[in-house]
């Protein structure tokens, strides 16, 4: 059984539709939504803001390549475009962790290496793992307690099914 962490993200158009289009398309592999929250884009890029979401996976004879292919499927089907490097986008899908998997290649590093510095996967994610642990890294509560938290706002008005 393969368990893997997503980190949910959209800040085009229908950002809530994009985001439950990826809860969708992982249906049969669900096993834990966390709360939207909506965050300030970071990365140099003037947009707008996101919604954010975790979700938590399994699957049988998965690995961390097919999660990633998933992730990047779900994405060309929204119409994601990779145009601008951290630019605005209608779905983002990222792997964070696939069980204990480290992995250095260029097209999947695991870890998710930017996950100790965002509060916009920390905080979702503890909503549904509050035990959670980033492989090689700790308790994610103990990452989040040293970040700010500012422009990261859980939005409990919008809800993915």
């Amino acid at each position: 059984m393969s368990r893997a962490v997503l980190s949910l993200g959209s800040n085009m158009g229908d950002r809530l539709a994009f985001l439950q289009s990826a809860v969708d398309g992982f249906r049969a592999e669900l096993v834990a939504v966390s709360p939207v929250y909506e965050t300030a884009p970071w990365g140099g890029v003037e947009q707008d803001d996101f919604l954010n979401a975790v979700l938590v996976v399994e699957a049988e004879g998965a690995d961390e390549w097919y999660w990633l292919r998933r992730g990047q499927e779900l994405e060309q089907r929204a119409g994601r475009q990779r145009l601008v490097r951290w630019g605005p986008r209608v779905l983002d899908v990222d792997v964070v962790t696939v069980d204990d998997v480290a992995s250095e290649h260029p097209d999947l590093l695991l870890p998710h290496p930017g996950t100790p510095e965002r509060a916009t996967v920390l905080l979702p994610w503890l909503d549904v793992e509050p035990g959670a642990e980033l492989p090689g890294r700790g308790p994610v509560r103990d990452l989040l307690a040293g970040l700010s938290t500012e422009g990261v706002h859980r939005r409990d008005d919008l809800k993915l099914a």
